[in-house]
């Protein structure tokens, strides 16, 4: 499984927008055919700072992700919101296996 956190850390006055953004993106992500799981994760003492989980069964499922109508609507509407750039940090998944 192609495992990727992505870090991202949000000005305080863009926190709704950017959750809502992310809501949007999660509903397609999920519906994706190689995604495991799309998690979007806030912070408990920093609520501008959000983890996506992002979980595909391969790595060529993760690159057809940013392709997709939906990353590229959300990569572009939270483009302006960031206190600072996004890290992507990969992972190989385990377990759960598959």
């Amino acid at each position: 499984m192609h495992v990727t956190l992505v870090h991202a850390y949000v000005e305080a006055s863009a926190i709704d927008d950017f959750i809502e953004a992310c809501r949007l993106n999660h509903q397609g992500s999920a519906a994706e055919s190689g995604n495991r799981r799309f998690d979007v994760l806030q912070d408990a003492t920093d609520p501008g700072h959000f983890v996506l989980y992002e979980a595909y069964a391969s790595e060529a499922d993760a690159r057809a992700h940013k392709e997709t109508a939906h990353y590229l609507a959300w990569r572009d509407s939270v483009a302006g919101m960031m206190r600072e750039p996004r890290r992507a940090e990969p992972f190989v998944g385990l377990y759960p296996a598959g």
